[in-house]
């Protein structure tokens, strides 16, 4: 990150917990500047590595009177005001600027949650004189408020309701939001971080996916001595095909990829991936079938974290081997393992609470992040690892990643594992795949695969009662997902016109075996996560 960092201005956002934090950095990414996110917890001297010219401090779950609640490190207001950088505090930042600096904030008579109407002060630094801009919708969520404010600052804009949802102080340079920018409920939202960013905090708009490539094959080459061969592990997925490529641009014929049969992959995936391989990517491919290793651990669980966890140690096992070999075969041993590990997956992999590592919750342990063993023979390689799903397509594209590679739905890397309910069994992966597919080609049938961000079908091992063939049947349900999205963070249902999940429907139990009934899930991302385990 550090080294990233250097090359560019960056806007650092502290993460608080919010569940809209990421798209805070989507945002002021869109706007062409570099952008990261770091915990709460972060120390002073992390934060002054990355030599920021604005820090975010983001909304979070907490109250700033609760014990423990989270807060900016010791000496922070003292950096900023000597490196003058400008802070801009959003929802529980705001309110914790408050607090640090000598206000008051107290919990709200009404709590706001939803679509506010908001009026602000013609001439404030923050919204300047456009009068579009002095009256807008948006976004709140707080249960807190602002009711009296530090020395030197001034309320720029109030709710209808006559709480304090603006702030600023123009000689320390540090601003507050009571309420969310970076989501799309608030319309007129990213055009006040763009005066932020642009007109208020004189940054650069110079975060270009290109400049971005040709410093990462700078860093790989670097990072990976010239006697040193790396391992990747491609999934056939876009992440790992990305980064196999972008890789390969570095090392050329010092990379190896391996595609792990873990016996969780979808119908016919095995074949059809190394197939694309072949005849699209051209990279040099060793199928490993280790699904006999993989289901036979995997035998008799049913925690999902678990899962995960079995499963990412199985691949450093396999990868170890694939290393042996190799070394066996070239007479150089290979020490790095690339991987397509993405910046959602180290957001939603990051500890709970009171861990002492961060105030987000860990939503699930991704096999390529979370679900690492502590000890590992080969170091990581994850050029992607800061990037967004549509940051790494636009990467793809520049690397001249076939099309059909980069449109693919994202598949998880534990599979189908995380897409059955409880415990893995053959059966239930046989009824699992038979499904998927037919639901998969059917929305490819019907030209919405490009509209569909990422669209599957998810087993629960509940049987339920049905009639089939005049016979009253007890078996299993199945679960249609279908999500649009920007980048898996956050996701809105599909919404199917009535025949064609009628028509699936009757697909998948007249063909099914084992499967008696089908649901449709409704439910966007947050509350929800993307995958059901």
């Amino acid at each position: 990150m550090e080294e990233e960092a250097s090359r560019h201005n960056v806007v650092l956002v502290m993460d608080f917990g919010s569940q809209y934090t990421h798209l805070i950095t989507r945002r002021v990414r869109q706007l062409g500047v570099c952008s990261f996110c770091l915990s709460a917890g972060a120390s002073l001297d992390a934060i002054a590595k990355l030599t920021p010219s604005i820090v975010i401090l983001s909304g979070g779950p907490h109250s700033v009177h609760e014990p423990g609640a989270p807060t900016v490190p010791d000496g922070f207001f003292d950096y900023v005001r000597e490196k003058k950088v400008l802070v801009l505090g959003i929802c529980y930042g705001l309110q914790l600027i408050v607090k640090e600096l000598g206000g008051v904030v107290r919990p709200a008579d009404s709590q706001e949650y939803g679509s506010t109407e908001i009026r602000a002060s013609l001439g404030s630094k923050l919204y300047g004189d456009d009068p579009a801009m002095m009256t807008q919708a948006v976004w709140m969520s707080h249960g807190d408020e602002a009711v009296t404010l530090p020395p030197g600052f001034n309320v720029v804009a109030k709710s209808v309701q006559g709480t304090i949802t603006a702030i600023e102080n123009t000689e320390l340079g540090i601003f507050g939001l009571q309420y969310h920018p970076e989501v799309t409920h608030t319309p007129k939202g990213i055009q006040t971080l763009r005066r932020i960013l642009f007109d208020i905090g004189g940054v650069v708009d110079d975060w270009k996916l290109q400049d971005l490539l040709e410093e990462q094959i700078e860093l790989i080459k670097s990072a990976v001595g010239p006697d040193e061969h790396a391992i990747c592990a491609l999934s056939g997925g876009v992440d790992s095909s990305v980064a196999a490529t972008l890789v390969h641009k570095a090392l050329g014929d010092r990379l190896h990829c391996v595609f792990v049969d873990n016996g969780l992959l979808r119908y016919k995936e095995q074949e059809r991936v190394m197939e694309t391989f072949k005849r699209e990517l051209h990279l040099p491919v060793v199928c490993v079938d280790a699904s006999t290793d993989f289901l036979s651990r995997l035998r008799g669980v049913t925690d999902p974290e678990q899962k995960r966890k079995i499963i990412g140690a199985q691949f450093i096992s396999v990868f170890d081997k694939f290393a042996s070999h190799l070394e066996e075969e070239l007479g150089k041993t290979a020490t790095f393992l690339v991987q397509g590990t993405l910046y959602p997956d180290v957001i939603e992999s990051c500890p709970p609470p009171g861990s002492g590592k961060g105030h987000s919750h860990t939503i699930k342990s991704h096999h390529n992040v979370g679900g690492l063993p502590e000890v590992m023979k080969l170091k990581l390689l994850e050029p992607l690892k800061w990037l967004f799903k549509d940051e790494v397509r636009k990467l793809g594209k520049l690397l001249g990643v076939p099309e059909s590679f980069l449109k693919r739905h994202p598949f998880p890397g534990p599979g189908l594992a995380v897409r059955i309910l409880g415990e893995v069994t053959e059966s239930h992966l046989e009824m699992l795949r038979q499904a998927d597919e037919i639901f998969v080609n059917s929305i490819k049938e019907a030209g919405l695969y490009d509209e569909i961000w990422q669209a599957f079908a998810v087993l629960i091992p509940v049987k339920t009662v049905g009639v089939q063939g005049d016979r009253r049947t007890h078996a299993y349900p199945v679960i249609l997902r279908a999500i649009t999205s920007e980048d898996g963070m956050t996701a809105d249902t599909y919404e199917f016109k009535n025949k064609f999940v009628k028509d699936v429907t009757g697909k998948i139990c007249n063909t099914v075996r084992g499967v008696n009934r089908v649901a449709y899930d409704f439910t966007s991302k947050p509350p929800a996560t993307v995958e059901w385990e």
